[in-house]
């Protein structure tokens, strides 16, 4: 009962027993108080805040009966009132150690301020003066504080003995500490431990005194004094528990490594729980810039360059080994790490970081909330999903705190006692523990269901279950496959699959063998080969199923081999079988498309959406998409620049074939959107070649007047990108065009001459489309058809072009710019050069020497390319293919652009045939068959290519088509 010779405290709202045990420590305070120390608190109205602040934490109503000055000094220097900043810890930090000039009294001089600190944060914590983000803040930024300037103390000890360490440049070695978990986040709790690594940059010798020791012995004796000085424990209280068992090779480790030690360790050792360690790891104390050095050094081994599925099986190895450990101590209720917990919320938002971050940079942050932020905003979650799962973490942080605050206890668990129940609940602002405990089971249980559908974990209910038809399946050729692996040949094999319905078992029994005794599946690790003995059959089971023929089978055998080296592709595929049904269609469909995916196997993460695989984007997406990219990205790091760029085309090109293949898009739209990659691709690689010159030449002075001119070039697709007609495989026929004037650059650091300067920027740009990375090439390039062939410049001025065009082109140079255009370039340049092709073109010329000249270049290219298979018929090549009704078609533009100029409007053959008709050059009938048969070769040529076979048919095949071209050729140029 309280003293009734004080008056007690008001206690609104709080339960009966709460209320009663607030009153009493109250009455305690008042009786070990001064009245000066009452005066101060009444008149700030502490008393009323004080009920509801010792009503739940015994560790700030114990420390304020202990010593009352403690919270008259908090009310009196307004700290209690108000929120710190960031910048004013470490001074606040530094002042209090000021006096101490050994480590014990450091260690103390710290456990004093964390005293009040702690109070202070407990304090308005619980009064409801600060959120949750401020409590976190604090208590982050303290720790923060704390060591630093403990480390900086500890140098100036070293400094001050006379005899300072050196490093042989002379300077004092400095220690570097990584914050690690929840003081890496900068997301602290009320009594959390703080897991510190040690690291520092000087692997070299130091003179100590007299001595000469090593980086590591020196090293370890400091962090050891330093570790003791954050370890320690006073009258005040304790310090921080300082854990460093996340270091290289954990408690068996040395307790310091230097940076390069740490870096070989991680790229030759690191396991994928350490990946998941370092994601919120951040620079604490010490020398910033080598631990900004070491992070930029295990960036790589953190986050993969690549969508990285392993990671689902080492987040579920340790998601179970945390769980039997709590089911071994029969702890149940523990929101940090049991079902729905603190833990599984973290772990959601860092599968994904882990899966993506490489190639989404915006993931890689520390804390949680931005995480799920940017997952929301990328649409890889959607957003209601993003919003519960923040509001359950900030309810389940606040309960982490009201539990620790309540006497300073690092505790996870929820307490089984009625009275501490009550108190947690009612700190919660929860009227009874039955209304609290309703509310945090719903959080827990819907962060639960979202963790577990991610990693799709057995439940105890789906453990039980009987096997389901397609799992006793898929065990019964799991064992077919094992015997492949040893080499077993029998029949029984073959009968067995004949047993289980599959067509032509012999020939899947080989398929399995093939891959079997493949060099690559033999030299598979462990970890890859237990991927493989769980792909290999859900394959075959999905086979049968779907009933697939054989080749697609073999493809997609042939794909596992390929890619198996890289088992985070096999667990893509094992771990999202609607994936690996999508797969084994576009195998059955197109050997080509699996052949693509071979070739560049990031791709396969493509096939998870069947919402954007079957939806090309156009070129205004396009364009978006990749800046979106960009803007992700280092600016200085050119080589993922060019990765990106690579892995750009590549997934919108697989959005294009899987639309193609499945019968989304008619031909003329696949080259449409082929064409519109391209460009965009172009655009981005002259944007990044210009930046990368003009920073070191500076701009180039051009010769046109127009102010919009800021670049003074242009990019002209000649060929199939100049004819919207680009196929999968198509090279790009390009000429640049400059416009630069006499004289130098201007604003660089090395100026060179203008027209250097543009002829650097087309061999940087051919540089940036061809090199080969990891990714691939980006395009393969053909400069042939500038002036002059491979003996002119790469890059033209727009005079000297329209000089040769007009005066010294030949007929097939004129024929190839019937289906050229500008696709990048200053407004000026490209409405010049459609000028100088306009001027070019529409030239008057004699019909006899034109028809000759035509014909003489359509004879070399048939001897160039003669068929060399009798009966088969090839599509671009022979007599009445596509060559010949290209050639008709740009013998009668020449011949009558000077009349119709309307004919140069396009550079496509489909509609150039239309412009024929229209102006009346050729009747309608004649228009029909050019275009019919045109468009009829291509679609068989394009259906072959993603069958991977060459444009070659049948003589027959197409034999009524061929034969009337043929004789429409006869009547334009005579016999062939």
């Amino acid at each position: 009962m309280s003293d009734p010779a004080v008056d007690p405290i008001s206690t609104p709202g709080l339960p009966p027993e709460l209320a009663e045990a607030a009153a009493e420590k109250w009455a305690a305070f008042r009786r070990a108080a001064t009245p000066r120390d009452l005066r101060i608190l009444e008149s700030a109205k502490i008393p009323a805040t004080a009920c509801r602040v010792f009503a739940f934490s015994d560790f700030v109503a114990d420390n304020c009966i202990r010593t009352p000055a403690l919270l008259t000094d908090l009310v009196q220097s307004g700290d209690l009132a108000r929120a710190y900043s960031r910048s004013a810890w470490p001074t606040r930090v530094r002042n209090g150690i000021a006096q101490a000039r050994d480590d014990t009294t450091l260690g103390h001089c710290l456990c004093r301020i964390r005293r009040r600190e702690m109070l202070r944060i407990a304090w308005r914590d619980l009064a409801g003066a600060a959120d949750l983000d401020e409590t976190l803040e604090d208590l982050s930024a303290f720790a923060d504080a704390c060591l630093q300037e403990a480390l900086s103390a500890l140098e100036r000890q070293l400094t001050d003995t006379g005899t300072p360490p050196r490093t042989a440049e002379g300077c004092l070695p400095q220690l570097v500490v990584i914050g690690m978990g929840k003081l890496g986040a900068g997301e602290l709790n009320f009594s959390s431990d703080i897991d510190l690594v040690f690291t520092y940059a000087e692997p070299g010798r130091i003179q100590w005194g007299e001595k000469h020791v090593t980086g590591e012995e020196f090293f370890t004796r400091l962090c050891r004094r330093y570790v003791k000085i954050l370890g320690s424990t006073s009258p005040d209280g304790p310090l921080y528990r300082v854990d460093p068992r996340l270091r290289p090779y954990g408690e068996n480790g040395p307790l310091v490594m230097s940076v390069d030690a740490m870096e070989n360790y991680y790229q030759h050792q690191g396991r994928e729980w350490e990946r998941y360690a370092w994601i919120k790891a951040r620079t604490v104390a010490g020398d910033r810039t080598a631990g900004r050095d070491l992070l930029a050094r295990l960036n790589p081994f953190i986050y993969r360059r690549y969508i990285d599925y392993t990671m689902f099986d080492s987040f579920r190895e340790m998601k179970r080994s945390i769980e039997h450990e709590l089911k071994k101590k029969g702890i149940r209720e523990n929101i940090k790490n049991g079902p729905g917990g603190i833990r599984e919320i973290e772990f959601f938002g860092q599968i994904f970081q882990l899966l993506r971050g490489g190639v989404m940079p915006v993931l890689q942050l520390r804390s949680i909330m931005a995480v799920l932020d940017q997952l929301a905003a990328d649409s890889i979650i959607d957003t209601p999903t993003a919003r519960k799962l923040k509001e359950a973490y900030r309810f389940l942080r606040r309960t982490e705190n009201r539990l620790q605050e309540a006497a300073d206890r690092q505790t996870h668990v929820l307490p089984a006692a009625d009275q501490e129940r009550n108190r947690l609940a009612a700190s919660m602002d929860f009227s009874n523990w039955p209304t609290f405990k309703t509310a945090i089971d719903h959080h827990r249980t819907f962060v639960h269901r979202q963790f577990s559908h991610l990693l799709a974990m057995d439940t105890p209910e789906t453990e039980t279950k009987a096997d389901t038809p397609l799992a006793d399946l898929e065990a019964q050729l799991s064992t077919l496959w094992l015997d492949a692996l040893r080499g077993d040949r029998d029949q029984a094999a073959v009968d067995t699959l004949a047993d289980l319905g599959f067509a032509a078992p012999g020939d899947v029994m080989a398929a399995l063998q093939l891959l079997a005794q493949d060099p690559a599946t033999r030299a598979i690790g462990p970890e890859g080969r237990r991927r493989l003995d769980r792909l290999v059959p859900m394959v075959l089971s999905r086979f049968h199923a779907n009933a697939h023929p054989i080749h697609a089978l073999r493809g997609t055998l042939d794909l596992v081999r390929i890619v198996q080296r890289r088992t985070t592709y096999l667990s893509l595929l094992v771990e999202n079988p609607d994936a690996l049904v999508r797969l084994m269609a576009f195998s059955a469909a197109s050997p080509w498309l699996i052949t693509y995916l071979s070739r560049h196997p990031v791709l396969l993460d493509e096939l998870l959406d069947p919402r954007t695989l079957y939806t090309p984007s156009g070129q205004s997406a396009l364009a978006e998409d990749l800046q979106r990219r960009f803007r992700l990205m280092d600016p200085d790091d050119l080589e993922y620049q060019m990765e990106a760029l690579r892995i750009f085309k590549q997934v919108n090109t697989l959005r294009v074939a899987a639309a193609d293949i499945f019968g989304v898009l008619p031909l003329m739209k696949v080259s449409d959107y082929l064409s519109g990659i391209a460009e965009t691709a172009v655009n981005k690689v002259l944007d990044l070649a210009w930046r990368h010159l003009v920073a070191k030449h500076g701009t180039p002075c051009h010769d046109l007047s127009d102010p919009h001119l800021a670049r003074g070039f242009a990019v002209i697709a000649y060929g199939k990108l100049g004819g919207f007609e680009l196929s999968y495989t198509s090279d790009l026929d390009l000429v640049f065009l400059h416009a630069g004037s006499s004289g130098t650059t201007a604003g660089g650091p090395r100026p060179i001459d203008n027209a250097q300067f543009y002829s650097r920027l087309g061999q940087r740009v051919i540089h940036l489309l061809t090199a080969h990375t990891p990714a691939g090439v980006l395009y393969n390039t053909d400069m042939r058809l500038r002036p002059s062939g491979d003996a002119g410049l790469i890059v033209s001025h727009i005079d000297a072009f329209e000089a040769y065009l007009v005066n010294d082109a030949w007929t097939w140079e004129h024929q190839a710019l019937v289906r050229a255009r500008a696709i990048w370039g200053d407004s000026e340049i490209r409405r010049r050069f459609a000028a100088i092709r306009e001027r070019a073109l529409a030239q008057p010329r004699n019909r006899a020497t034109l028809r000759g000249e035509v014909a003489e270049m359509r004879r070399r290219m048939r001897q160039t390319h003669t068929n060399q298979a009798p009966g088969l018929f090839d599509l671009k090549h022979d007599p009445g293919a596509m060559v010949d009704i290209e050639f008709m078609v740009q013998y009668v533009v020449l011949l009558m652009a000077h009349r119709h100029p309307g004919l140069l409007t396009w550079t496509d053959n489909v509609r150039l045939i239309q412009s024929l008709a229209q102006t009346g050059l050729i009747d309608d009938h004649t228009a029909h068959l050019l275009r019919t048969a045109y468009l009829a070769y291509r679609a068989m040529a394009h259906r072959l290519s993603l069958r991977e076979k060459p444009a070659v048919v049948a003589e027959h095949t197409f034999q009524a088509l061929r034969d009337r071209i043929v004789a429409l050729w006869h009547r334009l140029f005579g016999p062939a």
